[in-house]
């Protein structure tokens, strides 16, 4: 699990002052793209050989509402992997009171620039994939 924090923006907000349902994708977004950083993957460095991340599938369960410059975690759990895909969980944790604020899945699928479904390279492959096992290894422990 990789874990990245951030305040919610006025611009992020309804009239209501609560954060607006659709900014929940771009903070799994963001914990996504910082979980691969981590594996030592930039987005840039895929996108010059031609290999897309484009989303299949999102499930989201909303639970507490957060709100204008409230601070929360994104937990993002890189729950199954193979050379075609990449299955992500995710929690958004209100910092202030530690209320899961929503939960989140989402699948994307390795392709090309045109839409091809592609096998991931070994070079990439086997970084994703050494996170994944030390992930596993530490959730069984």
């Amino acid at each position: 699990m990789l874990a990245i924090r951030d305040r919610v923006r006025y611009v992020e907000t309804d009239m209501m002052a609560v954060a607006h349902h659709s900014n929940y994708l771009h903070w799994f977004e963001m914990g996504r793209v910082a979980y691969l950083r981590a594996c030592g993957v930039l987005m840039l460095d895929l996108l010059h050989e031609d290999i897309v991340t484009p989303i299949t599938e999102v499930k989201v369960k909303y639970r507490n509402s957060l709100l204008c410059d409230d601070e929360y975690e994104v937990q993002t759990t890189l729950s199954e992997f193979n050379r075609a895909k990449l299955d992500f969980t995710y929690k958004v944790i209100r910092l202030r009171d530690g209320a899961v604020a929503v939960e989140g899945f989402t699948r994307n699928m390795f392709t090309n620039g045109q839409g091809k479904i592609l096998r991931l390279p070994p070079k990439w492959f086997e970084k994703i994939d050494a996170a994944f096992k030390a992930e596993q290894d530490r959730a069984v422990k």
